[in-house]
């Protein structure tokens, strides 16, 4: 009879422990879909300007016919940024940091571009230029607010994952902490400003 009694209670407790590893790994399961989830917005803004590009060159052409290098610089930069892509379930750092510095490159071309609208008033004046330079500000405007939402994801995912006693589950399981989206070097510096 004590035999039994112990069998129940032995059972009992591995029944409590299951449950409890069923409930860390559905845990984990759901933050590293929210993880996933959140990489797809940061995905879909960084389309989303790449998609306005054609059209914000198309419009300078019409009117800086002599500004081809830079032209050719920001459809080549769009290129590169748009040729990346990076599985959400297998994100490294050196993949992130990859794309981060494509899509630098991008936006440091499309600063260019817009920049030399200063040398033509007609360019200015234009209203679809000022359509879609309203149009990529606000995107570079969500873009940033994408990638916040990722890093907060990413977080909470990674804190689970190293958090005691989770950090069992997700070892056994395969579970690996996801990388951030960090400033871009040089970013602490405030740039100069000559009058």
């Amino acid at each position: 009879m004590k035999a039994t009694k112990i069998w129940i209670v032995v059972l009992g407790v591995l029944a409590i422990i299951a449950l409890w590893g069923v409930n860390v790994y559905n845990e984990l399961v759901e933050d590293q879909e929210n993880v996933e989830s959140a990489w797809s917005q940061v995905e879909n803004q960084y389309q989303r300007r790449a998609d306005l590009v054609p059209n914000l060159v198309a419009t300078v052409k019409g009117y800086a016919k002599h500004e081809e290098q830079t032209l050719e610089g920001v459809v080549a930069a769009r290129a590169k940024a748009t040729a990346i892509t990076i599985d959400p379930t297998n994100i490294t750092e050196e993949q992130l940091e990859a794309f981060q510095a494509a899509q630098g490159e991008l936006t440091q071309a499309l600063g260019r571009l817009i920049a030399i609208s200063e040398s033509y008033p007609d360019l200015k004046a234009n209203e679809n230029f000022r359509d879609l330079q309203a149009q990529l500000e606000g995107t570079e405007n969500r873009i940033a607010v994408a990638r916040q939402m990722f890093n907060d994801t990413a977080r909470a995912y990674n804190t689970r994952v190293r958090r005691f006693p989770s950090n069992i589950i997700a070892s056994c399981c395969g579970f690996e902490k996801k990388p951030y989206f960090e400033a871009e070097q040089g970013a602490e510096k405030a740039p100069k400003v000559a009058f």
